[in-house]
């Protein structure tokens, strides 16, 4: 397995390139000197824009985002930004096994193994009713659930859109979700946490993940939240202990839990449960979203971001009141999530 070696948050105006990036965005356009390709390279440590010139550009007939290239030039500066000046691209057909995709691929900030372990410590703590319990441990412990749980994003591009970002998103949802259940008891803190756990399971179908992280069929065609009540349906059928009416609040949970019509929601919240996950679902990626935000400001000093598409605002940055008492979490308490389209 080849390493990298060189990382575009490392690279500086001048530096001769010789590595290998995904390419994240290829578009052809056209200048007073004939066509060139405008394109976006990216790697783990973040993106930086390229173009190859005419006539170089004209022995690239096609280039699709989501491809494995080598890339030769060097960085130059172009309105106070650095920028590749291809001299040559080499697509590459590299399988599995000979690459290292956290070299290439932004990943949660805590391993998806100890994320995993976190969410089966929700369940040994508070699934007290058997039947739940091993309804979801079947479901986790499932080979193909599990291993694409483990890597799945988040999202396309919204929020936990990163190696990990679903399972991320999912812990986040569920922990908020139990700290509700302390405020307001009366909530079925045990079915409450099985929605939390399933509700965004389909996106581990509805996107390819990797290098592309792009639709499936699959996710086109039905959306994430019929690809996980299909996916859940055999361990339900399976689960004989497990009463119809804990199985269909289940059910209700997860075809609910985006809130709105306008939000892509086939039905409205019509329950408790159905409230609180809707709304913790919606503040963890709307967390998640800010958090990134922030982490490109803090890089820039600035306490103003850009204007956030999704939240339909820009939002600010303040100072953070002193508490020397404050703990470090494994990850954020709270990160949220939200029923846009990703």
């Amino acid at each position: 397995m080849t390493k990298k070696s060189q990382y575009i948050q490392d690279l500086t105006t001048g530096t001769r390139v010789d590595d290998r990036f995904i390419l994240a965005a290829a578009s052809l356009a056209q200048s007073r000197n004939g066509p060139y390709w405008s394109l976006t390279f990216q790697d783990a440590t973040g993106k930086i824009d390229g173009k190859i010139w005419s006539p170089k550009s004209q022995e690239y007939p096609a280039l699709e985002p989501g491809q494995m290239t080598r890339v030769l030039g060097f960085v130059e500066s172009y309105r106070d930004r650095n920028q590749l000046k291809v001299d040559h691209l080499e697509l590459l057909d590299i399988g599995p096994d000979e690459v290292d995709f956290a070299d290439f691929l932004p990943t949660s900030a805590t391993p998806p193994a100890r994320l995993m372990e976190m969410l089966e410590d929700l369940i040994t703590e508070h699934m007290r009713h058997k039947p739940w319990r091993s309804f979801c441990r079947n479901v986790l412990g499932s080979g193909e659930v599990r291993e694409r749980f483990m890597t799945a994003p988040g999202a396309k591009t919204v929020h936990h859109a990163y190696v990990g970002g679903l399972l991320e998103h999912t812990l986040g949802v569920a922990r908020a979700c139990m700290a509700l259940c302390d405020v307001y008891p009366g909530l079925d803190r045990q079915t409450l946490l099985a929605g939390a756990i399933f509700h965004d399971l389909g996106k581990a179908w509805e996107l390819t993940g990797g290098l592309a992280n792009d639709y499936t069929d699959e996710g086109r065609l039905l959306g994430h939240i019929q690809i996980g009540q299909d996916k859940l349906e055999p361990f339900l059928k399976r689960s004989k202990h497990l009463d119809e009416p804990l199985k269909l609040h289940l059910k209700h949970l997860i075809t609910s839990h985006h809130g709105e019509h306008e939000f892509g929601s086939p039905v409205r919240p019509k329950t408790p449960e159905a409230f609180v996950l809707h709304f913790a679902d919606n503040m963890d990626a709307k967390l998640n979203i800010i958090d990134q935000a922030y982490e490109d400001m803090e890089s820039t000093g600035q306490q103003w971001s850009p204007y956030l598409r999704f939240l339909e605002r820009n939002v600010y940055r303040t100072p953070t009141t002193p508490d020397s008492a404050k703990k470090k979490h494994d990850i954020p308490e709270n990160q949220c999530l939200l029923p846009l389209k990703a």
